[in-house]
């Protein structure tokens, strides 16, 4: 639940920075976005004990958030003002794909059968809901790729996430790793500082912003790392596919875009996926249980 939790307040980030997109540049809004992050999480970090972890503990963490909530959301951030929105959900959509071979590759996990069809089912869903048919992938280069970049970077974070939350409570992570990412940031948020249109800011788009913040940072960013923390990989990766259902959903409710059939359909498969998934047993607890059978006596 807590992955999809976190997919579904991700489902309706796009339209939120398409909103303040238009009045706030890219990692002007991002540095916005963590620092209210931090600010909300913080209370709930202090009632735990605060921080005190060792200076290495500090630093892995540190560098994780460098790498997810600096370059990765940076990335993302650019990609997603280059390129379009059907792009987007495109591209990112290779997410779990990419959190199951960094699981393989670092974690040494592995998908058994049952969790290997459930992804392919998850996968086939987003590809009905996306419908790619409506994606130009020929058009906008730099912006795909940087998608495409940030997929990856994201996939990574992920699995280094769960390694980390290991021994390290998830919260604490979580908030330690968007204090990591305002290093990244910060200096490109000074540089753009001058393009913010401070007299077209509504209260649409504090309340978008507030949203970003508290619900698709704060939150959805606890959230995913809980999921990665009491997951494998490739089972918490798999919550992920609920985001572009949420975000159609929130297309159609907000912006007016009509339902398809290939909506439903999708939506369909991608709720058997996550099904399939959450009752399909761990890889490790599959063999733990053969090699009992193998040790019992006739």
């Amino acid at each position: 639940m807590a992955g999809l939790g976190a997919s579904a307040f991700w489902g309706g980030l796009y339209p939120a920075i398409k909103v303040i997109m238009e009045v706030m540049p890219p990692f002007v809004l991002l540095t916005v976005r963590l620092l209210l992050a931090l600010l909300v999480l913080w209370p709930f970090v202090w009632r735990r004990g605060g921080i005190r972890w060792q200076p290495r503990a500090w630093l892995e963490v540190l560098a994780v958030g460098a790498l997810g909530f600096g370059l990765t959301l940076g990335i993302q951030f650019v990609g997603t003002h280059l390129s379009t929105a059907s792009n987007g959900a495109l591209v990112t959509t290779a997410t779990p794909a990419f959190v199951v071979l960094f699981g393989a590759l670092l974690l040494h996990e592995r998908l058994n059968r049952a969790q290997t069809v459930a992804l392919a089912v998850a996968t086939a869903g987003v590809l009905l809901v996306i419908d790619p048919r409506q994606a130009r992938l020929n058009a906008m280069f730099l912006g795909n790729l940087a998608l495409l970049l940030a997929a990856l970077g994201w996939a990574l974070y992920s699995v280094l996430v769960r390694a980390l939350t290991r021994r390290l409570e998830t919260l604490k992570v979580s908030w330690v790793a968007m204090l990591g990412g305002l290093p990244v940031v910060l200096p490109l948020a000074v540089w753009q500082s001058r393009q913010v249109r401070w007299e077209s800011v509504s209260w649409g788009v504090v309340g978008g912003i507030l949203y970003v913040a508290v619900f698709a940072t704060a939150a959805a960013m606890f959230l995913w790392n809980y999921a990665f923390a009491h997951l494998e990989s490739g089972t918490a990766a798999l919550t992920f596919f609920a985001q572009p259902v949420v975000g159609v959903l929130v297309g159609v409710l907000w912006l007016g875009e009509a339902i398809t059939w290939p909506f439903v359909a999708g939506g369909v498969l991608i709720g058997l996926g996550m099904y399939l998934a959450a009752v399909a047993p761990p890889e490790s607890a599959k063999g733990e249980r053969e090699h009992a059978n193998v040790r019992r006596p006739a």
